[in-house]
């Protein structure tokens, strides 16, 4: 009996540090400054530019996600706010959420940070390929079209859809000179997605885009 006691109390601690430690990853991160120098020159990244669907199961170190998450539409010009991707009048109505495999989080570029949104691992949910689950970040490209209110409302998802693909494309060349891979995504299972990323009614899923190690 005091055996069985003991085993208890062991499980109980394991589950309560297991506990603290997830509820840790889900607080807001701060991301490091990005490194804005350097890389592959435009048209050699261009030449290397291409999509890969076989990742290796390696997590992607913090770094090289705050500078890929710049790169895709960080603020590049701090005094008007202004991104490295451009959006249909400046409505910035695309959001970046970073799926991994200690949650998922909601990129705030004025803040340069990753918002918790939710816990669990749910890769495998943005998309309807087996990769997917095995990348070590999805990205999706959600639209939320209550900041296009100068847009008339038939309009808005072709300039969502445009804005980011914008996205993507800085996605595809950051990759390309970092030696990744990533592909984007349009087969998703929407609805759910939308569910496990608690999204509002104005919100859109538009794309998603899987971002690793390759494995070749």
């Amino acid at each position: 009996m005091k055996s069985m006691s003991s085993k208890f109390s062991v499980a109980l601690f394991i589950a309560a540090c297991a506990s603290a430690l997830f509820a840790q990853q889900l607080k807001p991160v701060k991301l490091p400054s990005p490194k804005k120098k350097g890389g592959m020159p435009l048209m050699e990244a261009l030449n290397a530019r291409q999509s890969q669907r076989r990742y290796k199961d390696e997590e992607i170190p913090l770094t090289i996600i705050s500078n890929m998450l710049w790169a895709a539409c960080g603020i590049n010009r701090p005094e008007e706010k202004k991104r490295t991707a451009p959006s249909a009048m400046n409505n910035r109505e695309i959001d970046i959420y970073v799926a991994t495999a200690f949650g998922a989080y909601r990129y705030d570029a004025a803040a340069h940070m990753l918002q918790p949104v939710a816990s669990g691992d749910i890769r495998a949910k943005t998309g309807n390929q087996n990769f997917v689950a095995r990348a070590a970040v999805n990205l999706v490209y959600v639209a939320n079209y209550a900041r296009m209110k100068k847009i008339a409302k038939e309009k808005k998802q072709i300039y969502a859809a445009a804005d980011a693909g914008f996205i993507s494309q800085n996605v595809y060349l950051y990759c390309a000179s970092e030696g990744l891979a990533t592909v984007v995504r349009g087969s998703i299972s929407r609805t759910a997605l939308a569910k496990a990323l608690k999204l509002g009614s104005t919100q859109e899923i538009i794309l998603a885009q899987s971002v690793g190690y390759p494995d070749k």
